[in-house]
């Protein structure tokens, strides 16, 4: 592992209502990125939600400093034998959720969430941000 720390969906949204100090300090010193997934879902739930000005503004200043990571075809090769793995265990992620982990592994990345489905990736290092 590289150290690298990437943010899925619901720990972006932590750091950007400051929501969780454990994930603030966790965050200080280390390198962390999150997936240009991770952007888009993030994307929709301003549009959908129609966030206030503030807010958005907010938002968008946090997508400008942070680490995005493309999504390469080095992650689509990472996908698709973990889709295939996860469907023949019977144990499949949703789509969006799917690619983040895909591209967590592709990265070498410690995937930083609070939602326990992603403990079904064999092989993916998850912290939950909630926990020190």
């Amino acid at each position: 592992m590289s150290g690298l720390l990437m943010l899925d969906t619901n720990a972006l949204s932590a750091v950007m209502k400051a929501r969780s100090p454990v994930l603030d300090r966790r965050l200080a010193n280390k390198p962390f990125c999150i997936s240009v997934v991770t952007e888009a879902e993030i994307r929709f739930g301003l549009a959908h939600r129609q966030q206030r000005t503030g807010f958005s503004a907010l938002a968008e200043g946090v997508l400008g400093r942070i680490d995005i990571r493309p999504w390469t075809s080095t992650t689509a090769r990472r996908y698709g034998p973990l889709r295939a793995e996860l469907a023949a265990l019977g144990k499949p992620l949703a789509p969006l959720d799917l690619m983040i982990a895909a591209h967590a592994l592709a990265e070498g990345a410690t995937l930083i969430t609070a939602d326990r489905a992603f403990a079904r990736v064999p092989g993916l290092p998850i912290q939950d941000y909630e926990h020190a």
